[in-house]
């Protein structure tokens, strides 16, 4: 099995303005298809059954961080963008939140008659992940949404969200097909959620016992109580702060491509004519598609590709965001006719990225980094669900001046 544990996700109401949902859905296909043409089909499967690196994904889009809103907002931009190609992409996405879960099975019959997959297998193991994390962990959380992740080689990941109202926490579960041996036995990737104490987990290895006691109809409750995943807790407060990134990853980014041209790297002359700004924001982007798993510790770190509809850490620079999903798309249909020239240079973009870190040292002027974002906000078409970002009305004291921050 791949790592499990628990998170905290705090509940965040209110909907997405159609300007980000429309950006959200175009950026999140193209980092899709990005993958799905540089590795396969399986590796965005993988990518997705991976907490981390979706809560990582759902920051670079822009929206709020940490809250629980990721996860609906996410899974619907990428159903809306995917499936109308999943034909040539080989990947379909099914179900979503409320009465749009229970319709899942329907969607993965008509996936199967599509693909060739056994559709009735896929919908029994819908209902099944959906049954084991409703009914088997007994963790306070009740379902919500539910969505199923398949391509066309049967390999399959699902996202699924519970709601507790009395703690006002969320909690996302995560499973993955490739290394699932049984719904019964320790079947999940990951739970995502608040560590709420100890819970009855049916699904532990340790409760084969207890298991075959229930199939007896034993009248008996479980006397042993399960022990719990490792977890993690993701804060509840709003604003990004220091503790909730990785400095040094952080620093690197910025300064490799604040500080550098691209005609000081032979491999970015390709993106010769973007700005630093823009710059970040692809690099980041680039971070999620190329990036290890290790590289998701910290999700807040991609909020500062295209900050947050909340206006946490900043506004959404919606200049910079069409900058990042049309470089995104040309360097895709460039690859698609046997040119993967700026394909390649978006991935060096990270590697640099990453090769700045050996030996870097960032200082702590982070707060000094968010309010320089701030303030220059106005220029890339800041915007958040309040409104327009506006010019400060003191000038900041080193605008542009990226040394001094990192």
């Amino acid at each position: 099995m791949k790592r499990s544990g628990t998170a905290d996700l705090p509940l965040h109401y209110g909907h997405v303005p159609l300007w980000l949902a429309d950006r959200m859905s175009k950026l999140g296909f193209a980092i899709v298809e990005t993958i799905a043409m540089e590795f396969s089909t399986s590796e965005v499967i993988s990518k997705l059954s991976n907490p981390f690196w979706f809560q990582s994904f759902g920051a670079v889009m822009g929206m709020d961080w940490h809250s629980s809103g990721i996860t609906t907002s996410v899974l619907g931009a990428l159903k809306k963008s995917v499936n109308p190609h999943s034909k040539e992409l080989g990947i379909y996405i099914c179900g979503g939140k409320g009465k749009h879960s229970m319709l899942t099975p329907q969607e993965l019959l008509f996936v199967g008659e599509k693909t060739g997959l056994d559709g009735n297998d896929l919908a029994n193991c819908s209902r099944l992940t959906a049954k084991v994390d409703n009914t088997a962990i007994q963790d306070g959380f009740q379902l919500y949404q539910h969505n199923f992740i398949v391509d066309n080689k049967g390999q399959w990941a699902v996202i699924q969200q519970g709601m507790n109202p009395n703690s006002k926490t969320a909690r996302r579960y995560h499973w993955h097909s490739q290394d699932l041996k049984s719904f019964i036995n320790e079947p999940h990737t990951f739970i995502y959620g608040e560590n709420q104490g100890p819970i009855l987990n049916l699904t532990a290895g340790t409760a084969e016992k207890s298991r075959a006691g229930i199939l007896e109809l034993s009248k008996e409750s479980p006397t042993k109580i399960m022990k719990e995943m490792q977890h993690l807790s993701m804060p509840s407060h709003h604003d990004v702060r220091i503790e909730d990134v990785n400095m040094k990853r952080l620093g690197a980014m910025l300064w490799a491509t604040h500080e550098n041209k691209p005609e000081d790297f032979e491999d970015l002359l390709l993106l010769k004519g973007m700005g630093p700004r823009a710059l970040q924001s692809l690099a980041l982007v680039s971070e999620i598609i190329y990036g290890t798993p290790t590289r998701f510790e910290d999700p807040a770190r991609f909020s500062f590709a295209h900050g947050g509809k909340d206006g946490h850490p900043f506004p959404v620079p919606l200049k910079i965001y069409d900058e990042t999903i049309t470089t995104l798309q040309r360097a895709i249909n460039r690859a698609k006719i046997g040119n993967s020239d700026k394909v390649d240079a978006i991935r060096k973009l990270s590697e640099i990225s990453r090769n700045a870190e050996e030996g870097f040292t960032p200082n702590t002027n982070f707060d000094a980094l968010i309010q320089k974002e701030r303030n220059e906000s106005h220029l890339y078409g800041g915007k958040t669900i309040f409104g327009e970002a506006k010019p400060p009305k003191n000038k900041p004291a080193n605008p542009g001046n990226q040394l001094e921050l990192f």
